[in-house]
């Protein structure tokens, strides 16, 4: 009799093993697909963040062509205040040399002569109230 039970049990044991072997097979396909899905996920993501930083990189560039533009700008802009100031001053001289000499015609001549003096008001806005500094900058300055 215990030959007829032991095929019984061995039989029970054979469908405990298949049943853990299905089992463990469905886990490890399981398992496979989740991993699958995660390389992908990490794929994906991968590229979104190459494609963000090709885009930062384009606007970086774009932003360091601006800056460079601005910088070119302001030093011509300076240039051509530079050259107003010169000039400015050398007619505000001019003026006042030709209204010393006119009052000195006038006195000469006994004629009373009302030549205005120029205004500061007039000359306030070319005037800069500190001394010129340059600002410095540069297309890699705003780089972190």
């Amino acid at each position: 009799m215990a030959s007829a039970q032991q095929p019984a049990s061995s039989g029970s044991d054979g469908q405990k093993y298949a049943n853990c072997d299905e089992r463990k097979r469905k886990r490890m396909e399981s398992n496979r697909e989740s991993a699958r899905r995660s390389r992908m996920r990490k794929q994906q993501h991968l590229e979104e963040l190459m494609s963000e930083l090709t885009q930062l990189q384009n606007q970086n560039t774009i932003w360091s062509e601006r800056i460079d533009d601005v910088g070119k700008n302001y030093h011509t802009v300076e240039a051509e205040n530079n050259v107003l100031r010169a000039q400015i001053a050398e007619l505000t001289e001019r003026l006042d040399s030709l209204n010393s000499l006119t009052r000195f015609w006038a006195d000469a001549n006994g004629l009373a002569v009302d030549i205005p003096e120029i205004p500061d008001a007039l000359l306030e806005p070319w005037q800069l109230p500190c001394p010129i500094q340059p600002i410095t900058a540069s297309a890699d300055m705003l780089q972190f």
